[in-house]
């Protein structure tokens, strides 16, 4: 069995199935705090409605056979406490097909919620963590040395990501030919952390050499983890490095840690760890892992495709399971910020006097004087998505008329996705949303005021509106 094992191996195997697990509780626990808000009953786009309209082979999803909101708590604390389990090291623990089988509940669960999730789930990192968690479940346990054809199709993953990722920006926007990018990135990215300001106001050389160091990593190394060892060891070191800076500078869910995981998986750390004798695999394992390993082969014609158009698509899926994916991020970068500031009013004729009071949000920019916070790997589903609504109002037609509904009624789910609620006793009677420009401050504006950004009022982007009946009524 020397073709189909990789004896050497088996701490990435560790690495990467306890890592893939801790993020899988991360998105379980992302669901389950907000999802009443964004898809419960009573939320802003509800699964019963979603799936009166879908069907169950376009949308596979247990929520077709019956919704509420505690079965979907269930799955959510459910899910994370089985990866929590698999973290602690459950499926090293019992046979390899029960192993097997958690892993597959794993997966089956969240490609439950992603489907029924709408908007909130449109994201490249929810597709790569269950084409990931896909793979994982053939990836073995201590019952048998790690499968190379799995190994393999991991890297393959990483190389889609990477390579999807590089190619979109070259086939995209002229500033990342021109390796200027980086002047607005930081300042204008969906979700800023608190080192973002400070990586903004590097030297423009630097910012320079930042996005030829990308293209770089995104556009040639992932050729070399297909490599003898330690050349693959090397690139997946480059990719690791090249995420954690990204991790520093925003806010991106998921997405660079799992690519931090995937990259883990090519790296061979038996000079220093030796080798760990394991058991040959069985034969039905062995035909299974074949079987999966041509699936995922033939299943990958599309992405390759997509990936050598000129016309190349960022995070598109091609089937409803997620198996096979398209990836890529940043195509464009905004070259100047918007963002929408949402207030209330307890007055009941809004005029020239009134004092309206701003609600404030957990991730995205609101009060000038706010360092942003650190947020990934967790996922504030409303933050951005209320980037994107400041990109264009059509991105937030189906969802941002229910959301001002909530607040004017009070709704307290929806209320705890937010950092601050300016009517803590009442709702108030009359919401508003403007839209602001923000940029960051220099060096001697944060000093002289305290403020992270400056901001200037552009226009209305929702007029005072008032409830006229309680949501959820007829």
């Amino acid at each position: 069995m020397e073709w189909f094992t990789a004896p050497d191996l088996w701490l990435s195997r560790i690495v990467f199935q306890r890592g893939l697990a801790g993020l899988y509780f991360v998105a379980f626990l992302s669901a389950a705090l907000q999802f009443r808000a964004l898809i419960g009953e009573r939320g802003m786009l509800p699964v019963p409605e979603y799936v009166r309209r879908t069907r169950p082979r376009h949308t596979p999803s247990l929520f077709h056979w019956r919704y509420s909101d505690r079965l979907f708590a269930t799955v959510s604390w459910t899910g994370a406490a089985l990866a929590l389990a698999l973290v602690a090291g459950a499926g090293d623990a019992v046979p390899l097909p029960v192993s097997m089988l958690l892993w597959l509940v794993l997966w089956a669960l969240y490609l439950s919620i992603v489907n029924v999730g709408q908007t909130w789930y449109a994201f490249g990192w929810e597709s790569l963590l269950l084409e990931a968690g896909f793979l994982a479940v053939f990836l073995g346990n201590d019952d048998t040395a790690p499968p190379l054809p799995v190994l393999l199709l991991l890297r393959w993953l990483l190389f889609r990501v990477e390579f999807g990722a590089g190619l979109i920006k070259i086939r995209g926007d002229r500033c990342w030919r021109d390796l200027t990018c980086l002047y607005h990135h930081h300042e204008t990215q969906p979700m800023p952390g608190p080192l973002s300001w400070f990586f903004h106001h590097l030297p423009r050389p630097l910012h320079k050499a930042e996005a030829a160091a990308n293209h770089v990593v995104q556009l040639v190394v992932p050729f070399f983890l297909f490599a003898p060892q330690p050349v693959a060891t090397a690139a997946a070191g480059l990719m690791v490095v090249t995420q954690l800076w990204l991790v520093l500078s925003g806010n991106f869910a998921w997405l660079n840690w799992i690519t931090v995981v995937l990259a883990l998986s090519a790296v061979d750390a038996s000079p220093l760890t030796g080798d760990r004798p394991l058991p040959d695999p069985p034969l039905w394992y062995v035909v299974l892992v074949v079987a999966v390993t041509v699936l995922v082969l033939v299943r990958s014609y599309r992405p390759v495709r997509n990936l050598l158009s000129r016309n190349q698509a960022m995070n598109r899926s091609y089937d409803p399971f997620h198996l096979v994916n398209s990836y890529g991020a940043f195509g464009t970068v905004g070259r100047v910020r918007d963002e929408i500031v949402v207030e209330g009013t307890d007055d009941p004729a809004p005029h020239e006097g009134t004092v309206w009071r701003e609600y404030g949000f957990k991730g995205k920019p609101g009060d000038p004087r706010r360092l942003p916070r650190q947020f990934a790997p967790y996922h504030l589903r409303l933050d951005w998505l209320m980037w994107f609504a400041a990109l264009s109002p059509g991105y937030a037609r189906a969802w941002f008329g229910p959301f001002v509904e909530r607040l004017l009624d009070g709704d307290r789910d929806t209320l705890r996705l937010l950092a601050h609620n300016p009517f803590p006793d009442a709702p108030p009677v009359h919401v508003r949303a403007r839209l602001y420009r923000y940029r960051y401050t220099t060096w001697r504006e944060l000093r002289a005021t305290g403020a992270w950004w400056h901001r200037a009022l552009l226009r209305e982007y929702l007029p005072p509106t008032r409830l006229r009946k309680p949501v959820g009524e007829p």
